[in-house]
């Protein structure tokens, strides 16, 4: 499903730090208007975090 399908859209997109994402994946989200809102850096229950 899309979000515009759904007349939704994503602001942000929260991300880890891996190397996996090169810079070109954060300026094609940038000129989408979606921010990418980075991680924090060594934290082993990031996850359970951001669920609350």
């Amino acid at each position: 499903m899309d979000l515009q399908d759904a007349g939704c859209q994503a602001r942000y997109v929260i991300r880890d730090r891996a190397g996996k994402f090169p810079e070109l994946f954060d300026t094609i989200l940038a000129d989408a208007g979606i921010g990418v809102v980075l991680s924090g850096i060594r934290i082993p229950r990031m996850n359970s975090i951001m669920e609350r």
